[in-house]
């Protein structure tokens, strides 16, 4: 997961309007992170009913995978054409 910039040009190219596209890009990475806080508390809470003060078991350093980024993610999607949005209807 290194670290990389995008240059403007890039994101200039599949817009017209930059802050209408970081919107985008910032609702979709909102909307993975909701999509893996949800699977991950399914996985975790199919049987198992939690109480206040219950304590949820912290995965080994064996189990432990890292993710990549919701923001890369949505920025990958949005440059390379998979991810569309609706601009709202003004009067």
């Amino acid at each position: 997961m290194a670290l990389r910039t995008i240059p403007f040009r890039d994101i200039e190219e599949k817009t017209e309007n930059m802050y209408e596209a970081v919107a985008a890009m910032s609702s979709q990475a909102k909307r993975i992170l909701y999509e893996r806080v949800v699977d991950a508390t399914l996985k975790n809470t199919e049987n198992d009913e939690f109480g206040v003060f219950d304590e949820v078991e912290e995965p080994s350093p064996e189990e432990y995978v890292e993710l990549e980024k919701p923001t890369t993610i949505a920025v990958d999607q949005f440059l390379d054409g998979n991810y569309t949005w609706n601009r709202p209807i003004t009067e």
